[in-house]
């Protein structure tokens, strides 16, 4: 006797049926692969946070603790989805999923260029970089110090407070100037003293004050001078020279410059050097006959009167 043949609903009913018969025989190892999931990603935050101490107790390097941190973490997250698909019995999938992303790396790296290039150059940055961290640089206009190196981005506070994040091929493709790679910073400004002063005189007087203060670097290879820069038009402008320390670079490069600043006017000041300002020339035209000004002060009653 042939079988009956099964209505479209019939078969549709029994294929649930069997579906769900069969997701109620792996729900449990589907429950068991969530929890390995879970305990994988506590474990890998653990041991995340354990290497991150370890690492910056043994490396003077911050930035590469913290990148090494983060790479430990991201391995052993995908450990642990690995294993809980081998758990839940979905090996097919594991090998899909590997399959998979050989595959789709390259669709992806078409895809997001961009973020491809940045995690590249990050992997590049962590272990070979011009700067760590604190270190003040300069990146195109971004001028400040690094906070943080991640995988896509390098992090730079500017010092008027304002939060840069640079990406990482930016970085790697840019000049970076690094001002305390060394510890040492070049200062310099510019002086002007009158066409009748004594030039090697006012050098000698800032070059005391140089050498006085105690928060000027000099050694060997650091010297601090001051020599002739210009001749300007009212002004024989003279141009001064010196090392500090840029532990600090804004105490360093702005405070202490503007103290020195402060001394060498004074100091000039007080040895009779005269410090002129820029020379104004008034031109008059057919169209303007006059000039209305008025002296006020002390200076009005100076005047010779007619």
């Amino acid at each position: 006797m042939l079988p009956l043949l099964q209505s479209p609903s019939e078969t549709i009913q029994n294929s649930l049926q069997n579906y769900y018969e069969e997701f109620l025989k792996i729900l449990p190892r589907i429950a068991l692969a969530i929890l390995v999931i879970i305990l994988g990603v506590l474990l890998a935050q653990l041991l995340t946070n354990f290497y991150k101490r370890r690492f910056q107790q043994k490396s003077e390097d911050p930035l590469m603790a913290k990148f090494l941190a983060q790479a430990v973490k991201i391995i052993l997250i995908i450990i642990a989805i690995m294993i809980a698909l081998r758990v839940a019995g979905l090996d097919g999938i594991a090998t899909g999923v590997l399959t998979a992303v050989g595959g789709g790396a390259i669709i992806l790296g078409f895809a997001f260029q961009d973020i491809g290039k940045n995690f590249l150059a990050g992997v590049i940055l962590a272990f070979n970089r011009p700067f760590n961290i604190n270190d003040t640089i300069k990146i195109d206009n971004i001028f400040g110090k690094v906070r943080a190196l991640s995988f896509r981005y390098s992090h730079i506070k500017t010092f008027d407070g304002r939060d840069i994040y640079i990406p990482n091929s930016d970085v790697l493709t840019k000049p970076v100037e690094n001002y305390t790679a060394d510890g040492f910073f070049r200062v310099d400004f510019t002086v002007g003293i009158g066409y009748e002063d004594n030039i090697e005189a006012a050098k000698r007087v800032i070059q005391e004050v140089l050498d006085n203060n105690k928060e000027i670097i000099r050694d060997e290879t650091h010297e601090n001078f001051v020599i002739e820069d210009e001749l300007a038009a009212s002004t024989v402008n003279l141009k001064v020279f010196f090392w500090v320390d840029t532990v600090d670079y804004r105490r360093a490069s702005r405070v202490l410059r503007g103290i020195i600043i402060k001394q060498v006017k004074e100091a000039l000041a007080n040895a009779d050097f005269n410090l002129p300002s820029d020379v104004i020339e008034l031109k008059l035209y057919k169209n303007t006959p006059e000039i209305p000004f008025k002296i006020s002060g002390n200076a009005e009653k100076n005047l010779p009167h007619k």
